[in-house]
């Protein structure tokens, strides 16, 4: 399944930079956490401070088992911390809620 996601960065370019870095030299721990949890594919895509997150997941994925499972994880806390310095929630988010899914409103067939 198909699930896609925005969240800001904070709009500084020296921070955008840093937060670009750690995403290409991503620590294999999070990967596999990443993987763990039923997503098979990511992908992210930024226009100025804007992300939009692609992700694909299996049967096994629910959005409530990869929150505890990241909840669990200290080296997933660790890396949610530290990306929290780099982003800001989208002005309509909830409060706590990072990325937050979008709703699909068209599907060329």
């Amino acid at each position: 399944m198909l699930h896609v996601l925005a969240l800001d960065l904070k709009d500084d370019p020296a921070l955008i930079a840093e937060y670009e870095y750690y995403h290409a030299t991503m620590r294999p721990a999070i990967e596999s956490t990443i993987r763990a949890a039923g997503i098979t594919g990511m992908t992210l895509y930024r226009a100025g401070n804007r992300l939009v997150m692609l992700m694909e997941t299996d049967d096994t994925f629910s959005f409530e088992r990869k929150a505890q499972m990241d909840a669990d994880n200290p080296t997933v806390q660790e890396w949610e911390a530290l990306m929290w310095t780099y982003q800001q929630a989208l002005p309509f988010a909830r409060s706590g809620e990072k990325w937050v899914l979008m709703k699909q409103i068209y599907d060329l067939p």
